[in-house]
């Protein structure tokens, strides 16, 4: 049965406007109820986000990622709701600091701990769901780097062949596999990927699709239905979305 992961973004800047909680800083009481309207509607995971990932986006310091997150994170750490926390950051730092709060969440890691070294030994140790993301580059260049000599699919395959074992040798046991659609891929490449998920499953961990807004959706009638279609047809048992599909 597929999960859905309902974005919600602590930034001014992020590309899908209607998901920000931002009114000249975070509106706390705004995203709490939109959580709990998400988890109404069938969300079992909320992924924060306090750093945009949109191509351009300007890299956000530490300390600005945090003021954004903690008084969310401290305004749901005494709520009862029926759904998981998903932070999306790729800081070491920005984990420690929210365990501390909150305790477990799930850590959404658009570099797959290629950012920052401490990140896979920090979730190993705290005993975290770790959600490893591909791409290249920052989202400044990732348009630039498209290119995979042996096809994107046979890419996608080496590199979490190479992090299974890094994962495995750090005793990061618990991680969900995100093939990173948009992120240094052309628009046919995150297709071909798409067609070609099932071959993926060979690492028998969860798959996450996060196909919302992104442009490869734009180019063929009903883009998003269809990703999130073919999606679910080829093992994926997440996915992150701005708005709950019926599929």
């Amino acid at each position: 049965m597929v999960e859905y992961m309902a974005i919600v973004n602590l930034t001014p800047d992020s590309f899908w406007e209607p998901s920000r909680v931002w009114d000249a800083g975070v509106q706390v009481d705004l995203c709490v109820q939109r959580i709990r309207e998400f988890a109404a509607a069938g969300a079992s995971i909320i992924d924060l986000g306090a750093v945009s990932t949109r191509p351009g986006a300007a890299a956000v310091p530490v300390e600005e990622e945090w003021r954004r997150l903690e008084p969310v994170l401290r305004a749901l750490a005494p709520a009862e709701l029926a759904v998981r926390i998903s932070i999306d950051t790729t800081s070491s730092e920005i984990v420690r600091r929210a365990f501390d709060i909150i305790g477990p969440f799930i850590v959404n890691d658009i570099s797959a701990g290629t950012d920052d070294p401490f990140m896979l030994p920090l979730a190993a140790r705290l005993g975290l769901t770790y959600v490893a993301m591909h791409k290249r580059g920052t989202p400044s260049t990732m348009d630039g780097l498209c290119w995979y000599p042996g096809g994107v699919m046979e890419e996608l395959l080496k590199y979490f062949g190479a992090f299974a074992k890094r994962a495995s040798a750090l005793g990061l046991s618990d991680w969900i596999l995100d093939p990173g659609l948009g992120f240094a891929k052309t628009p046919d490449q995150c297709w071909d990927v798409l067609r070609e998920l099932e071959r993926l499953q060979v690492f028998g961990r969860p798959i996450l699709i996060g196909a919302a807004d992104k442009r490869f959706t734009r180019i063929v009638p009903d883009g998003l239905t269809l990703a999130h279609e073919m999606a679910v047809r080829g093992g994926a048992s997440i996915l992150r979305v701005h708005e709950i599909p019926k599929i």
